[in-house]
């Protein structure tokens, strides 16, 4: 898991063909590596990736077909940069959103209009993914917590801060680039429970187990 909270910006170094799909090696600038080991996982971009090896200043993971295919990585090259955040540790603090690091699919940049001081950033996502979002909750782009401003269709914008354009990959980002996408998996509980049947509720046993009652 993860929080959605940027931890630096790095780059790809290299990409490896290897029998269809990809290892990825990527510069991790100033990320401090030295409490990850051989297969724990980063969040690259919001793709949750295992490092199979380790050195200084990056690491490398082997990348699927099917995620190559369902997310940017497929779109990458040499030098792109990158959001990079370590996996959540149970200490750490939450400043984000629960982040799974398995992207729903790929939205699209649509505008970028300056507000003040911050940005005003507009994309447009598949339907099958629009419908897990809404005003004011959260959603993950490129490992990225933000708020959702306004929801229009097929559409959605958020408020980008200076801080975040400058600390995170959003500064290279252009109209009509593709990012990553995770919705609020709070979301695809909801719909679960909805789609059962029943009617979801809390008992009085279970109100009174855990102090409700």
């Amino acid at each position: 898991m993860f929080t959605g909270i940027i931890q630096t910006v790095g780059r790809i170094a290299r990409l490896e063909p290897r029998g269809g799909d990809v290892r990825l090696h990527v510069d991790t600038a100033d990320l401090d590596l030295t409490d990850v080991q051989l297969g724990d996982s980063i969040a690259v971009s919001g793709v949750c990736l295992t490092a199979i090896t380790l050195e200084p200043r990056g690491f490398s993971a082997d990348v699927s077909n099917e995620t190559l295919s369902l997310t940017s990585l497929g779109k990458l090259k040499a030098g792109d940069p990158v959001n990079l955040e370590k996996a959540l540790r149970l200490s750490d603090r939450l400043g984000g959103h629960l982040v799974s690091g398995h992207v729903d699919g790929l939205g699209k940049v649509v505008s970028i209009t300056p507000d003040g001081r911050s940005q005003r950033w507009t994309f447009d996502v598949p339907a099958a993914i629009s419908r897990y979002i809404a005003a004011k909750g959260s959603v993950c782009i490129d490992g990225t917590s933000l708020t959702v401003n306004e929801v229009a269709g097929s559409r959605f914008g958020v408020n980008l801060i200076p801080h975040t354009v400058e600390h995170t990959a959003f500064h290279a980002r252009r109209v009509g680039d593709a990012v990553n996408i995770e919705v609020d998996v709070v979301a695809r509980y909801i719909e679960r429970l909805l789609s059962s049947g029943e009617t979801p509720r809390l008992d009085e046993a279970f109100l009174k187990q855990h102090g409700f009652a």
